[in-house]
């Protein structure tokens, strides 16, 4: 009787809590079904792996000024506490291949030597993530850039979000880099019947460079027609504070503590439009194609975004969604205003049309090649 031959291994190593991390558990969730999967990041270990290395809550990834100023990129990168200390537990771990997410992650899974390659997975476009913010601009841009510099022609494929930031990455640092949308899990729904007033609903984290302000606003002289629900992570506890205060002013505006992701398609479903309008005050923000749009059209709703070209091309293609003319509460309200409740109904249809197309499955499969391809070797 022939021994039926060992899995891969496949190390997911990412700098956060990864059972709650709606890219990172699909990369799991995909994964556990074809290889023997560990994950190394913060909180609890997600479901089907075969081990976990939990890093502590409170040692994060925090970068030393004055080794910043000096331009000791190397020190600055080693000497992160979250970086020394995934160090540590990884020490002894063996792994075929590793899917690094974030740039932060990538210098790691490269000196862990796994035996076929690294797949550097980036969320974000980050050598221009906070450029609205001349001091990061200055002293923080550089350093991103030499990480990807040094570091991504070292790995074995990348991916990343969008099709802008994968065109930026490989002009920029002549790397190949594939997108994989952040598409959302394919949810077995029905859309609902349009409300009235009709029901809005934005879910998300809680900063304040994404403008949710402006939403609130929005909804003032719109009392009647139309209400708001905001489901928010207090990334900024001082924003959220303030959103909550400026909404209990408000007749048609509340603020909901987040849900779990297990739980937010199926709590979104309950509403009519999803509506994100996000200023394009960095290169990531312009050319963003978030998680909650895919979430949105799994819940079955219509879709309400600024004129970011990515999420443009999705609604238009999808026919599930409506374009303000700016990035403005009054652009926001005339785009609402202009609805009809039946044309919202026709939205939520096409997203339920859709749903398949607009689905994670289909997209998880070229994370599933582009590994299968650095284990050839083992094929």
């Amino acid at each position: 009787m022939m021994a039926t031959m060992p899995r891969p291994r496949m190390l997911v190593l990412s700098f956060s809590p990864i059972a709650a991390d709606a890219r990172v558990l699909k990369q799991v969730r995909y994964f556990v079904e074809h290889y023997d999967v560990v994950t190394c990041g913060y909180g609890p270990a997600p479901e089907g792996v075969v081990r976990h290395l939990q890093l502590p809550d409170g040692v994060p990834n925090k970068l030393d000024g004055r080794l910043i100023t000096a331009r000791a990129y190397r020190a600055v990168y080693w000497r992160q506490a979250a970086v020394s200390a995934a160090r540590e537990l990884l020490r002894g771990v063996e792994a075929d291949v590793v899917l690094a997410n974030d740039l932060d992650a990538l210098p790691l899974a490269l000196a862990l030597r796994p035996r076929l390659g690294v797949h550097s997975d980036l969320h974000e476009y980050f050598p221009r993530l906070h450029e609205e913010n001349e001091k990061w601009r200055r002293r923080i841009g550089p350093y991103m850039a030499w990480l990807c510099r040094r570091y991504l022609p070292r790995a074995a494929s990348v991916s990343t979000v969008s099709g802008g930031l994968a065109r930026e990455y490989e002009h920029q640092f002549g790397v190949p880099v594939q997108v994989v949308t952040n598409a959302a899990p394919y949810a077995d729904l029905e859309p609902t019947p349009v409300a009235d007033p009709v029901r809005l609903v934005h879910s998300g984290a809680c900063l304040r460079s994404r403008n949710i302000h402006l939403m609130v606003e929005a909804m003032a002289p719109l009392a009647g027609r139309y209400a708001l629900d905001l489901y928010l992570t207090p990334n900024h506890p001082d924003y959220l504070a303030e959103l909550r205060s400026r909404a209990a002013e408000l007749p048609n505006v509340v603020v909901h503590d987040p849900v779990p992701y297990s739980r937010l398609i199926r709590t979104l479903n309950d509403y009519d439009l999803g509506v994100f309008v996000l200023p394009p005050v960095s290169f990531s923000y312009a050319h963003a194609l978030p998680n909650k749009v895919y979430d949105f059209a799994q819940a079955r709703l219509g879709i309400v975004v600024g004129p970011s070209p990515e999420m443009v091309d999705l609604v238009e293609t999808a026919r599930n969604g409506v374009v303000t003319a700016g990035f403005t509460a009054e652009d926001l309200v005339a785009a609402l205003e202009a609805l009809t409740p039946a044309h919202v109904a026709d939205l939520k249809r096409a997203s339920h049309t859709r749903a398949h197309e607009l689905s994670a499955e289909a997209e998880v499969e070229k994370w599933g090649r582009a590994v299968a391809r650095i284990l050839e070797p083992v094929a």
